[in-house]
């Protein structure tokens, strides 16, 4: 039987992503892979914690209730082995979790099998899978963070933040930011007022998002998009009308010109925040599931000074 899954969207999101793996994997990298396949076995029957990405592949398996077809698919990648692995696929079955695909690479790296499996967004915990996803553009990729503590997820909306420069968009605009400065970047923004915005690593991804919020209907969609920037007027205007070429709605847009994206984020709570820049994040992390998107790693930004980029991250 055949599935196509370029017809759906597809989270492929790891196992250290999905659940808390934490403990385990200090073993593994403290001790030895048979350290690590002995206490797997030892505890196979012991249900794995909830892991960053796991409130949303919950909430976002639950869209598949509203339709006669399948919306939504998620694929487990891990570089455990079949047989350690087995522990992960006991605690998909005790959360009820409708998840039947998975990849176990018995520790290759995930990224070559991203294309076999039609992945529109990676959700990972190992930097190198996301930077290799981001740098072949095989799709949207992001290193997720710890948990937040006592983070509860909104039960009636479906909510994912996108930060803008960088994520949703490229990064030129977030280049001339921290080399030039504010007042050329808002020259920038209003000369180009007009001029949508190049895609980003997540332009895709939120095309792909708001087809299916179409697709649901605007009465019936739980899912809820926002962006979370620190642009405000007049640069403003650009991602608004970029947004309007791309046919892409989001239902909320927050635009801080400079402030803190914690309170907001709090506010918000979404299922996921994704940002470029550890500044932001390490703040938002503590209060919902967050994530960092990499730069490509041919990005001119990743050329610049490291104290360079620290200190300029108060613009997006």
């Amino acid at each position: 039987m055949s599935f196509d899954l370029d017809e759906v969207l597809v989270i492929g999101v790891s196992s250290r992503a999905l659940f808390d793996l934490e403990h385990e994997n200090s073993i593994y990298q403290q001790q030895d892979v048979e350290a690590y396949r002995r206490y797997q076995f030892e505890q196979e029957n012991k249900v794995l914690g909830k892991g960053t990405a796991f409130y949303l592949v919950e909430a976002l398996l639950s869209l598949n209730a509203l339709s006669d077809e399948r919306l939504v698919e998620v694929v487990v990648m891990s570089k455990n082995s079949p047989d350690t692995g087995l522990r992960i696929l006991k605690s998909i079955q005790h959360y009820h979790l409708d998840i039947t695909r998975s990849a176990f690479t018995g520790g290759e790296p995930l990224s070559p099998f991203l294309h076999a499996y039609s992945v529109d967004l990676l959700l990972t915990r190992h930097s190198d899978d996301a930077q290799i996803a981001i740098d072949t553009q095989d799709c949207a990729a992001a290193l997720i963070y710890d948990p937040p503590e006592s983070y509860q997820p909104d039960r009636d909306k479906i909510r994912i933040a996108f930060d803008a420069d960088a994520v949703l968009f490229s990064d030129e605009s977030e280049y001339i930011f921290k080399t030039e400065g504010l007042e050329r970047f808002q020259q920038n923004e209003s000369d180009n007022e007009d001029v949508a915005l190049p895609d980003g690593p997540f332009a895709k991804l939120v095309r792909v998002l708001s087809r299916l919020n179409r697709k649901l209907g605007a009465d019936v969609s739980p899912l809820r998009l926002s962006i979370v920037t620190a642009r405000n007027g007049p640069a403003h205007l650009r991602v608004i009308k970029t947004l309007r070429a791309w046919d892409v709605n989001v239902d909320q847009a927050f635009f801080l010109g400079g402030m803190s994206k914690e309170p907001v984020l709090s506010a918000l709570r979404p299922h996921i925040f994704f940002d470029d820049q550890p500044a932001h994040l390490l703040q938002a992390s503590k209060r919902v599931p967050s994530s960092q998107v990499p730069y490509r790693s041919d990005s001119q930004i990743q050329g610049l000074p490291k104290t360079s980029i620290e200190d300029s991250e108060t613009s997006e």
